[in-house]
């Protein structure tokens, strides 16, 4: 039976100054997917979630407050 693999945290970068951003790694520590930090929260604002998620992965869904 193969293991479930778990998904990386997201990492705040910032590359330059005045560009924020999320991105999570693969194993190989290269960067899987990167989204703007701006447009990330306020997408979050706008919608509520089906799934609860643990911290660091507020990208898939809400967090428990």
């Amino acid at each position: 039976m193969p293991e479930k693999k778990s998904t990386s945290k997201r990492e705040l970068i910032e590359p330059h100054k005045g560009d924020k951003r999320y991105v999570r790694r693969n194993a190989n520590g290269q960067f899987k997917s990167s989204v703007d930090v701006g447009r990330s929260l306020s997408a979050d604002k706008r919608t509520d979630a089906e799934a609860t998620v643990p911290k660091g992965q507020g990208d898939r869904g809400d967090t428990k407050r």
